[in-house]
């Protein structure tokens, strides 16, 4: 499996943080959604312990996947229109921002409630802000919009992958899977797979 990613695919490094954002994302918005359900109680406090640690987890895995971006070649896209090229620009541009924060948020909301944010029992990260109620009621209605703003770029991102996959039968979908294409010596993508 090649590691870095080059013109006509994604490398290893790229495709394993992709997928395993996807899924922690995925988790994280699950036990938010589940919690929330929950009276104030043990249980409560353990999901929302869990919730805290992967949403920590989720930024780390953020920054990093934005700075090994910058350090690697990007595949050439695969559309057709600037139109949607531009668009997917600002998709990613929008997804890496609620990765950033959505996570930032919810640690400045619990440093507001004057909850430390502990990571797996590990350690504790630092109060950003003092205790204050007030901004704690605002970060919590702007961790709720961001939860929304995630699940809107998300399904746009997916529709958008199947539309590349099943429209335009290009290899979009194909080249960002585990085993998709991806080696330097396959032949252009774009071209193979538009007439297909």
């Amino acid at each position: 499996m090649v590691i870095k990613s080059h013109e006509k695919g994604f490398g290893g490094v790229t495709k394993s943080l992709h997928w395993v954002m996807a899924a922690l994302v995925i988790t994280v918005f699950s036990i938010g959604w589940y919690m929330d359900l929950l009276p104030l109680g043990l249980a409560k406090l353990e999901w929302m312990s869990r919730h805290k640690s992967l949403g920590v987890t989720v930024l780390s895995l953020a920054v990093l996947r934005i700075v090994w971006r910058l350090c690697e070649p990007t595949p050439k896209a695969l559309g057709n229109h600037k139109i949607e090229r531009l668009a997917a620009k600002l998709g990613h541009l929008g997804l890496y921002g609620v990765m950033i924060a959505m996570p930032l948020s919810g640690w400045v909301m619990s440093s507001a409630a004057n909850f430390p944010v502990s990571v797996f029992g590990l350690f504790t990260l630092p109060n950003l802000v003092a205790p204050n109620k007030e901004l704690f009621e605002t970060l919590r209605t702007v961790h709720w919009a961001l939860s929304w703003a995630i699940v809107g770029l998300v399904g746009i991102h997916i529709a958008a992958a199947l539309k590349h996959h099943f429209i335009d039968r290009d290899a979009t979908l194909r080249r960002m899977l585990p085993h998709g294409a991806a080696t330097k010596g396959s032949a252009n993508l774009s071209e193979d797979q538009s007439n297909v």
